[in-house]
């Protein structure tokens, strides 16, 4: 072997090596890169990631309280009597005075009041008036409206009466009752009155 070749092929080792000595670097530069990048990237998709699942959390807690407080009202809203029908009242004021009507209550708050007395049978069936109610809360229960009670045999007391009851079930209501003169400066009658279902209206 000649000088020349054993020159050539020495040359072409310390190619050979620069190359892999090369290669060896540029790994480890790729890896130190590699590294250096991961660590930030790697907090953000774990914050990501947690910002996320908090957030899911939160939806579905919140979707939850709503599904309850609907299923409360949908409940308290079956629970509640019904005050649709007629009901048959018995007042008694404060000074022992009693007195009888029917209360018909139909459905928007509307209903009418009709005056029970014996001597109607004499001068004729009194007229129905108009009435509303409101529902204060599940058994709570407001109605009124105007009435024309008889005084003797041809007097009539005309003013308005207000229920405020409760439900003690579904058919009955207990509570007081305020009736209030239309004419002359006479003060209103305080009383209690109690209503029952008339179960053969239906």
């Amino acid at each position: 072997m000649n000088k020349n070749t054993k020159g050539k092929m020495s040359a072409v080792r310390a190619l050979k090596n620069d190359e892999v000595q090369m290669t060896k670097l540029e790994r480890m530069t790729n890896d130190q890169m590699t590294n250096s990048c991961e660590g930030p990237f790697s907090s953000f998709g774990l914050c990501a990631s947690f910002g996320i699942r908090h957030s899911c959390f939160v939806i579905s807690w919140v979707i939850l309280m709503m599904i309850f407080q609907t299923s409360r009202i949908a409940m308290a809203e079956t629970e509640s009597p019904s005050m649709i029908g007629r009901w048959n009242i018995q007042i008694t004021f404060g000074d022992g005075s009693q007195r009888a009507l029917h209360f018909e209550a139909q459905d928007a708050g509307k209903g009418t009041f009709h005056v029970i007395d014996p001597r109607l049978k004499v001068w004729g069936p009194g007229k129905p008036s108009e009435a509303k109610w409101t529902r204060e809360d599940q058994n709570a229960v407001t109605f009124t409206g105007p009435v024309e009670f008889m005084v003797g045999n041809v007097g009539r007391d005309a003013g308005t009466l207000t229920f405020k009851g409760k439900f003690e079930g579904a058919d009955l209501i207990n509570g007081e009752v305020d009736f209030s003169p239309l004419v002359g400066d006479r003060p209103s009658k305080h009383g209690t009155f109690k209503a029952t279902r008339d179960i053969s209206a239906h």
